[in-house]
């Protein structure tokens, strides 16, 4: 039976907690806001789709995740993943901007960002590409029975590939300590999870593969912080996989250029009336756990971050063609 997590209290997250998620929350915001303007100056080569406005959603599951023995994987939308997984904010910038300084050296760009040290296995053009990796990373937690997790975020789109589907089912079959995270922001590109995703919510597909399926409005940091904390308990302890469809909306198009004729008025709502930054706020200033002065402060220190990030990537050298075939084989 599918479960629905709605708002939560702040309680079980002490302020050194609440401030920490607050940041990457707030370190997601400003570097995709930044992002969407630095775009359009026609500096940044390749493609870039921005993941403003589902902050909530890496955060709240990567607040539950470690470094060493948790793995995640991505998709074309992952800026979010990386930054709520620890990976460095200028190496990102870097990156993005094809500079030698970047994580990948350059050679990536914006969807494909890696850091392994960081148990980020990396952004993924595919649509559905990240469930096998998940399956083969907690596979091998399980061999190694450290208690580690993997975790494939992918979108409503995602969740209609086979490779996801197989995944679920693998897991299953596997008992895998693996968490699937079915980010549903109402559009594959341009197409309406509507009339797109059979049988309506994509949670309700858990049932099928034997495990729990979870509903999470995915404005709402403190929800979905606490079903995955469920998930990734559950899966640490032997207890299988679980899918979590977390309901969200993204503030720009598909794309950095897109046009989204196939919605209205739907962004600004979400922006004024449900934006998890303001929701989050609320919350914890609400509560007395935090100040608004802690949180302003916060927000000066990540706009310094984002602003010496897009300098340094500026100013860092290209990759040359000595630099071509490197990074291509690995010796062992």
């Amino acid at each position: 039976m599918t479960e629905t997590f709605t708002s939560r209290p702040a309680a079980g997250l002490d302020d050194k907690s609440l401030l920490r998620a607050y940041r990457t929350m707030r370190t997601i915001r400003d570097f995709e806001e930044r992002l969407h303007d630095e775009f359009a100056t026609g500096e940044i080569p390749g493609f870039v789709h921005l993941y403003a406005g589902e902050e909530a959603s890496a955060t709240g599951v990567c607040s539950n995740l470690d470094d060493d023995r948790d793995s995640i994987s991505s998709t074309h939308r992952g800026h979010g993943h990386c930054i709520a997984k620890g990976v460095d904010v200028k190496e990102m910038m870097a990156e993005i901007y094809g500079r030698t300084t970047g994580s990948c050296h350059g050679k990536g760009g914006s969807m494909h960002i890696a850091d392994l040290s960081k148990g980020m296995l990396g952004a993924n053009g595919i649509v559905g590409g990240g469930p096998p990796l998940i399956c083969g990373t907690a596979l091998a937690a399980k061999l190694r029975g450290d208690g580690g997790v993997g975790v494939a975020f992918f979108g409503d789109g995602g969740s209609n590939q086979g490779t996801t589907l197989e995944s679920l089912n693998l897991a299953s079959v596997w008992n895998l300590p693996a968490v699937f995270v079915a980010e549903n922001n109402g559009y594959a590109e341009a197409t309406s999870a509507a009339w797109s995703v059979g049988g309506g919510d994509i949670a309700n597909r858990a049932a099928a593969f034997g495990m729990p399926g979870v509903i999470v409005d995915g404005f709402d940091f403190f929800a979905v912080h606490e079903a995955a904390a469920q998930a990734v308990e559950r899966a640490r302890n032997g207890g299988g996989p679980t899918l979590i469809e977390v309901k969200l909306t993204r503030y720009y198009g598909h794309f950095e250029g897109d046009q989204q004729t196939y919605r209205s008025t739907e962004v600004a709502e979400a922006r004024e009336k449900l934006d998890c930054l303001k929701r989050f706020r609320r919350t914890v200033t609400g509560s007395g756990q935090l100040t608004d002065g802690q949180l302003d402060q916060v927000d000066a220190e990540v706009a310094r971050l984002i602003d010496e990030a897009v300098e340094e990537a500026k100013a860092a050298p290209q990759p040359t063609r000595a630099d071509l075939d490197t990074d291509v084989y690995i010796s062992y």
